[in-house]
């Protein structure tokens, strides 16, 4: 059950990858889908928020979206997003953020800068873009080398904002402890006797 923080919480973050839409977008070599910085919004919202919170920050921010909200880079919106070559990508924010909120969880407070931008990497950057070449490929009708050829051009700016989320993350977690449980508290939550 979802407290009145949490769901305070989840919209603040929304706002932050909506707010994150209004940075211009760049289409390197004139690419289908654009680098925008409302993934580093998606893998704040995990590494911040953790799991659940974070993932149900990005479906109500795609849901708002869906209903024809000019929130995505560029000042995109409606159901005709999901249709584009970005739709693997749009598909795979909230499993990002699920992704890096797992992670984060998994290794517990206090927030490790080297730690979290692993679990920023490989939930942020390799499974997103996972998914996001697959739609690409599907949407565009080229084959998984193609998209992926096509997507390499995000990876160096996915790698930074990575690294980014992770500084980011690091003061908020010591700005406010709480966000994410302790290794010992979960164990405890869980039932698990924890020696000392």
């Amino acid at each position: 059950m979802l407290k009145s923080r949490d769901l305070a919480l989840i919209a603040i973050f929304t706002g932050i990858i909506a707010a994150l839409g209004l940075i211009p977008a760049i289409s390197p070599f004139g690419g289908a889908v654009p680098i925008t910085a409302q993934s580093m919004g998606i893998m704040l919202a995990g590494a911040i928020l953790g799991s659940k919170r974070g993932a149900l920050s990005v479906l109500l921010f795609l849901a708002l979206v869906a209903i024809g909200l000019p929130l995505l880079s560029g000042g995109r919106g409606g159901l005709g997003v999901f249709a584009g070559p970005s739709v693997g990508y749009l598909i795979g924010f909230p499993v990002a953020a699920f992704l890096v909120g797992l992670l984060t969880e998994r290794v517990g407070r206090p927030y490790r800068l080297t730690l979290g931008t692993m679990a920023n990497i490989l939930g942020g950057v390799i499974a997103l873009n996972a998914i996001g070449i697959v739609g690409m490929a599907i949407v565009l009708e080229v084959s998984l080398i193609k998209a992926t050829t096509l997507a390499a051009a995000f990876m160096p700016g996915d790698l930074i904002k990575a690294v980014l989320t992770a500084f980011v993350a690091a003061g908020v977690h010591a700005a406010y402890p709480g966000l994410i449980p302790a290794r010992a508290e979960r164990n405890v939550a869980k039932g698990e006797r924890v020696s000392v």
